[in-house]
């Protein structure tokens, strides 16, 4: 994997992270597909083309390919729950300007029914993807060509940013 490559330089810090997300994911309530519309979304909003392929063909595992590629384009697909949509926001909001989140934004996440522990989840589950992408991203990772050439077309299609396959 590409992204390796990157991380080689401190592999301890690469496992230390991994090791605190998986925490994160192995006590969270939030469901397989909240955490990959969140991660998906968050990918596409920051312009990560490595992540948004990975997290966006598991979407397309989760609920289906065409939804993906929407939700990629930052849509909201017609597939999705209540509660997805609202994580897909707040992912959005969060991935772009973290200072701009609202009183009615966490207000939303509640609508749908996220419990408070829930929504810090989320918003972990967002930082974590926003430190991992900005590492990836700055020190150059593409997108393995394996990931791309097993992704849904729909997805591949809809990620029209970041760094391309050579």
């Amino acid at each position: 994997m590409n992204l390796i490559r990157v991380w080689a330089w401190r592999p301890d810090v690469h496992a230390a992270f991994l090791a605190a997300r998986m925490a994160l994911l192995g006590e969270t309530t939030l469901s397989k597909r909240e955490i990959a519309v969140l991660n998906a979304t968050t990918a596409a909003e920051r312009n990560n083309s490595y992540c948004a392929i990975a997290w966006g063909t598991r979407v397309a595992e989760l609920v289906d390919a065409q939804s993906a590629g929407v939700l990629l384009r930052g849509e909201e697909p017609a597939a999705l729950s209540a509660r997805e949509i609202a994580v897909a926001r707040w992912a959005r909001v969060v991935a772009k300007n973290p200072n701009a989140a609202t009183a009615d934004d966490v207000e939303t996440l509640r609508a749908a029914r996220l419990s408070e522990r829930e929504i810090f989840d989320a918003t972990l589950l967002v930082a974590f993807r926003l430190a991992f992408t900005t590492v990836n991203d700055a020190l150059g990772a593409q997108p393995d060509r394996q990931l791309v050439d097993e992704a849904p077309p729909s997805v591949v299609e809809s990620v029209t940013f970041g760094r391309t396959v050579d």
